[in-house]
């Protein structure tokens, strides 16, 4: 037994987690293999379709700058964070409502380890990495084109990349709180599987340009997922640093870069607050 004062291995832990969710994907290797051949199968589909369209159009938007090889390092950063979101948090949070049914969560909170770390990596669904080595090859591509160009070519700088990094650590956390707040209302709505609809239909926004947005009827939308829910700062910062150069940048997109880590420490503390006051709310299935 662990001694109260002493603190758990958050870091082992995980990898236990981990290596349990490995070794029991691998006693289906069939299943496994599937899966991921499912993955990104429905991947290949999505670039078919942009390259299609990219034969009738230069640019996803009008003036917007986001031709054929830019937007897909868009996809690409897409796929980077929806598959490790998917592997590491969603079969997870997709749970949450049936600890709270067969009363599992019970056995969750009397654990001597955070109670939301524990709810969140509980366990990893390795197939959906698939798609994040096929968007290593994307990437790659259009990195490629992107500086064999006959005309404007651009090699992202070590800063960019170095940029880009961070701020898909910081998609992925609000792509995280995000979904922790959803799973969190299961204890006040009981199985809220409509709530994983509502998921995916506020990530959906995501997964385009912001400028698609900034003009007519879109300009509400554009408001509402960069400063309410800022679903739209997930790919679109990250994007914006590794497919345009760092230098220049106008104030706008300056002041877009620090709203985007503003709004990633924001999104945490309100997660953990939501996710705490949920439990505060439970009642035991045994009382």
């Amino acid at each position: 037994m662990q001694p109260k004062n002493e603190r758990p291995n958050y870091g082992k832990v995980f990898l236990t987690f981990a290596s349990n969710s490995l070794v029991r994907d691998m006693t289906f290797r069939t299943n496994f293999v599937l899966q991921c051949v499912s993955s990104v199968g429905w991947t290949m589909m999505n670039v078919g379709f942009y390259l299609i369209l990219f034969q009738y159009t230069n640019s996803i938007g009008a003036d917007s700058g986001w031709d054929q090889d830019k937007f897909f390092l868009f996809l690409a950063t897409t796929w980077f964070i929806n598959s490790v979101v998917q592997a590491f948090f969603m079969p997870n949070a997709e749970e949450f409502s049936e600890l709270i049914r067969t009363g599992g969560l019970d056995f969750a909170l009397l654990k001597p380890i955070d109670t939301q770390f524990l709810i969140s990596f509980r366990k990893v669904d390795w197939s959906s990495l698939s798609n994040f080595l096929a968007g290593l090859v994307i990437a790659g591509i259009s990195l490629y084109n992107l500086a064999n160009r006959a005309t404007n070519p651009m090699t992202p700088s070590a800063i960019s990349i170095l940029l880009y990094i961070v701020f898909l650590f910081c998609g992925i956390a609000m792509m995280y709180s995000l979904m922790i707040c959803l799973s969190a209302t299961s204890v006040w709505l009981g199985r809220n599987q409509t709530l994983y609809n509502f998921w995916f239909y506020i990530t959906n926004f995501s997964r385009y340009p912001m400028e698609m947005y900034d003009r007519g009827w879109g300009k509400p939308l554009y408001g509402f997922f960069t400063f309410i829910i800022p679903v739209l700062l997930v790919v679109n910062v990250p994007a914006r640093l590794i497919a345009k150069p760092i230098d220049p940048r106008t104030l706008d997109e300056q002041l877009l870069v620090g709203w985007a880590l503003a709004a990633t420490l924001l999104s945490i503390f309100v997660s953990r607050w939501v996710f705490y006051r949920a439990l505060s709310s439970y009642r035991s299935a045994s009382s």
